[in-house]
């Protein structure tokens, strides 16, 4: 009798401990259903009503937003454009956070050994952590300005100076192929000669009247580089308060979640927040990352080939590998006609260096760096890319495969919990050609759809049964 007492006490006491596990996690990090709950027939009546109101009055505040839509977007850009130490502090802190997390996580424990308040602790390992954080960020700007300037700058150096002799030399060797075929022959010359009257037009007439204009524009740029280096030194500092004070920052718009919406609402704002700055994270950070060591793998591959144009090229290729999918085929085109230009076989043996590059990347580095931090099929990363560089340019192209995988997220959050709903199942291997749902609203699963199902369980036990063993 005692023992068995004795071994309901243990139970209870691991079944507390596993309770106590769970409520460490937050709750709003598993995806809840959506839709769970439907209000009384009275507050859906109601509720129709005011969606009605909210239709037809976004519809009146959308037509005259159009009419205005030149000054809306005036007053967005000079808000933005006053906001931005703000914004560059954001993108700072959200970068660095990473460090300062790895920096308490280690300090943390052994510094409440140590000191009597917990508090303290906590404020001496963050202030470590940032100060971490921040010299490591120096070090890398410097130790890249230190590395790219001068290389970058004798590489367009040469470039400037030997470009327009290489370009003759090619259109000399052009002139000098003799072919068979007449026709085409004609047609190169004519091409030659009007590309060479317009060149020459230009640099006569065009170029000396916008000489002013550029010295101008150069003005304004170098105005514009020192106006946004400024912000970015604003925006350092700005990042060191956001991240001494992360957890106030978070814990205010979490309250503020919680008043402004009903219970179950706020916490899949929660998730949908928690799960964006997963994906965010895990891509950007992933991505850049990913670019930095594929620059890196292009320059000492072009040294040990011995290219022109080493790191003018491998910033190229770096700088534009961070654009998913496209990218490698943006920086691979100008830097293949730079090379062929200088020496057509070394720009045929960049070619065939940078394709094993990219395929090195896009099946062993990117996953590994990466793996399936968007959740995204080939397609949708394809769609995403285009439609953001479409609208955002170089920034849309960037962001816009997360952005997408955020918005793809919360939408399968909606189907799956319609689908929930209707005591569906939620899964897509379900909907197959011959699997339906009837008119009584059950579903139906087909004989193949069934046969799989089984076979995959039984993978799956098989595979569970060797682990064990």
């Amino acid at each position: 009798m005692l023992r068995k007492e004795e071994k309901n006490m243990g139970n209870i006491e691991i079944k507390t401990r596993e309770e106590k596990k769970q409520r460490e996690k937050a709750y709003y990090e598993e995806a809840p259903q959506i839709g769970g709950r439907r209000p009384s027939r009275i507050r859906q009546q109601i509720n129709r009503g005011m969606t009605v109101f909210v239709i037809v009055a976004a519809c009146i505040l959308f037509y005259f937003a159009l009419l205005r839509l030149g000054h809306i977007s005036d007053v967005i850009f000079k808000i933005i454009d006053v906001l931005k130490p703000v914004l560059y502090g954001c993108i700072i802190a959200y970068l660095l956070n990473p460090i300062v997390k790895r920096v308490d996580a280690f300090l943390i424990p052994k510094l409440q050994e140590r000191m009597k308040k917990p508090e303290n602790a906590e404020k001496v390992s963050r202030s470590v952590g940032i100060f971490v954080s921040l010299i490591i960020l120096i070090v890398l700007i410097t130790v890249l300005l230190n590395m790219l300037i001068p290389e970058l700058y004798s590489s367009i150096r040469n470039m400037v100076l030997t470009l327009p002799k290489q370009v003759n030399d090619a259109l000399d060797k052009i002139n000098s192929i003799q072919l068979e075929d007449s026709t085409t022959v004609a047609i190169l010359k004519n091409a030659l000669e009007e590309g060479t009257t317009m060149l020459t037009n230009w640099l006569r007439t065009d170029l000396m009247t916008q000489v002013n204009s550029l010295m101008s524009n150069l003005t304004v740029g170098i105005f514009n580089v020192i106006s946004e280096v400024f912000n970015m030194l604003i925006g350092v500092i700005v990042s060191v308060y956001i991240l001494y004070s992360k957890e106030i920052f978070a814990r205010q718009c979490k309250k503020a979640v919680y008043a402004l919406f009903r219970a179950d609402r706020a916490n899949m704002v929660l998730h949908i927040t928690t799960k964006s700055n997963e994906i965010f994270g895990g891509f950007v950070i992933g991505k850049i990352l990913d670019s930095a060591i594929i620059g890196l793998l292009c320059f000492i591959g072009l040294t040990i080939l011995n290219m022109p144009y080493t790191m003018l090229v491998s910033v190229i290729v770096g700088v534009t590998n961070v654009i998913p999918f496209f990218g490698p085929y943006i920086g691979a085109i100008p830097s293949t006609l730079l090379i062929l230009l200088a020496n057509p076989i070394k720009g045929i043996y960049f070619l065939i260096f940078i394709l094993l590059l990219q395929q090195l990347d896009g099946n062993f580095i990117g996953p590994k760096i990466l793996g399936n931090s968007t959740g995204l099929s080939s397609f949708w990363v394809i769609f995403s890319i285009l439609l953001g560089g479409g609208l955002f340019g170089f920034l849309g192209m960037l962001l816009g495969v997360p952005t997408f995988a955020v918005i793809y997220y919360i939408i399968e959050l909606i189907i799956d919990g319609r689908l929930h709903r209707k005591n569906l199942p939620e899964s897509s291997d379900y909907y197959d050609e011959y699997s339906f749902v009837d008119d009584t609203g059950k579903y139906v699963i087909s004989r193949e759809t069934m046969e799989k199902k089984h076979k995959e369980k039984c993978e799956k036990e098989k595979s569970m049964k060797e682990k064990g063993e």
